[in-house]
């Protein structure tokens, strides 16, 4: 939890009272407060992300592959996920705003129900289908092969995912976002050195190659879920998970999806969307496949300053209107804005400059070094206007208006990226052409969704 809301001795006060909010001169140390976990939570993931990449790297371009394109499916099917989670930071933020404990508490414990319950739900189809999806991609093979059986392994863990997701999400509005930063990194330490068991085959263990990566996923997830439901025990804790709340409450539950749905609908239309894109990127061949997944797992590292200024303006843009003072959420939203820009900026410089020798850290092959590279650049290059989005995003989501970045997020990528990624294959353009293609698309999603937050209608919005 930031500094100032620790110091707060009692949130579960009189409902409807207002908390009082740190003074716009501090407005900086409190984004920072809230971002810096979140940012070392995902930094950790992302570690995890590269070493797991590095490992299965070590078994070939195919295998980099499978697991890229298996992860893109897995992407696609948590925006269901994503659509409680949503919910249930901007509801719990305007309840912790309005000093409203009991009811946020209800929010936390019927998200993990919902959670689990959606993530069931679309887990047991994705398994059953999960050689057809992997078709979509145009592959076959061996990299077909393995990626649906990485993929079914991988979706046993759906419903820890949905506990981990949900208890997260909840404690993130309510200021706390220290608690899932230990979690993750006992989890990401964890996964790492099951990766290295699984894959190679240590202690004893037989290799099991790609496989082991998805054992090694499965059994930290779970482990994740349930660190959570121990946390959430002790007392002095932001929130407390409520047992006697976990029947479902489908009026309470809709509430959560429908502020939610459109983040849902958003990852979903973009993840098919980003199915079509690499599955015109494989028409080229596995090694620009290889260098693709290869370029996102490496670039994540500098998208981290959004995820974590986003997680900041989201929490402090819903606690602002709980509190009834939306000059406060309009400033949290600016300053979280400005610093991703700065940080993301730099870290995209970073990765620019040293491309080629991050890139062959990951493969000994020359030809998915040099479009690694390639792809690199363009989305270092791309960063500002992704901190810009993912920034105004979270502070728009947690005010409740999660519809508008739908609407700005397919506007970018299917009005421009997926549009000029078509006409650049027809026209038998370079791949390099098609990495470029998102810049395009970050343009008009960081313009649209900017306009709408200075716009300010997101400060009437009721959840």
């Amino acid at each position: 939890m930031s500094e100032f809301l620790e110091s707060v001795p009692e949130l579960a006060t009189e409902p409807g009272a207002a908390i009082a909010l740190p003074p716009v001169e501090a407005m900086r140390t409190e984004v920072w407060a809230l971002a810096w976990p979140v940012i070392l939570s995902f930094a950790l993931d992302s570690i995890l992300g590269l070493a797991a990449m590095l490992m299965v790297g070590r078994l070939g371009a195919e295998a980099v592959g499978a697991v890229g394109l298996a992860t893109q499916i897995l992407g696609a099917v948590r925006a269901g996920i994503a659509a409680v989670g949503t919910g249930t930071v901007a509801l719990v933020a305007r309840y912790i705003g309005a000093q409203d404990r009991e009811d946020a508490e209800e929010v936390l414990t019927q998200s993990v129900v919902f959670g689990v319950l959606v993530s069931t739900v679309i887990a047991i189809p994705v398994i059953v289908f999960a050689t057809p999806l992997m078709g979509l991609f145009q592959v076959k093979g061996q990299m077909a092969a393995m990626g649906a059986r990485y993929l079914r392994v991988v979706m046993l863990s759906e419903p820890f995912q949905g506990i981990f997701l949900m208890c997260a999400s909840g404690l993130r509005g309510a200021g706390d976002t220290r608690t899932p930063l230990w979690i993750g990194g006992i989890i990401d330490v964890l996964a790492i050195f099951l990766n290295y068991v699984l894959i190679f085959g240590k202690f004893g263990i037989p290799a099991l190659g790609v496989d082991g990566s998805a054992f090694a996923t499965l059994i930290a997830i779970a482990i994740g879920g349930l660190l959570f439901f121990w946390a959430l025990s002790f007392e002095g804790m932001v929130l407390g998970f409520r047992w006697d709340k976990l029947w479902p409450d489908f009026g309470l539950g809709w509430r959560i999806l429908r502020v939610g749905n459109p983040a849902a609908i958003e990852q979903l239309v973009i993840q098919f969307g980003f199915v079509a894109y690499v599955a015109f990127v494989a028409r080229y061949g596995d090694k620009e496949v290889a260098a693709y997944f290869i370029g996102v797992r490496i670039l994540a590292l500098s998208f981290l300053p959004g995820f974590g200024f986003s997680a900041a303006s989201a929490t402090l843009v819903g606690q602002g209107l709980g509190a009834r003072d939306p000059a406060f959420s309009r400033r949290a939203g600016w300053e979280s804005t400005g610093m991703a820009v700065v940080l993301m900026t730099a870290m995209g410089l970073v990765f620019i400059v040293f491309a080629r020798q991050i890139a062959a850290l990951f493969i000994d092959d020359h030809q998915v070094i040099l479009y690694t590279v390639a792809f690199m650049y363009a989305l270092g290059a791309a960063q500002p206007l992704m901190a810009v989005d993912w920034t105004i995003t979270g502070a728009l989501r947690g005010a409740g208006d999660s519809r508008f970045p739908l609407y700005g997020s397919l506007a970018g990528f299917y009005g421009m990226r997926l549009f000029l990624t078509i006409l650049i294959w027809y026209h038998h353009g370079n791949i390099v052409w098609i990495w470029w293609s998102l810049i395009a698309d970050y343009i008009v999603r960081s313009s649209l969704k900017t306009w709408r937050f200075w716009g300010g209608k997101w400060e009437t919005v009721e959840v």
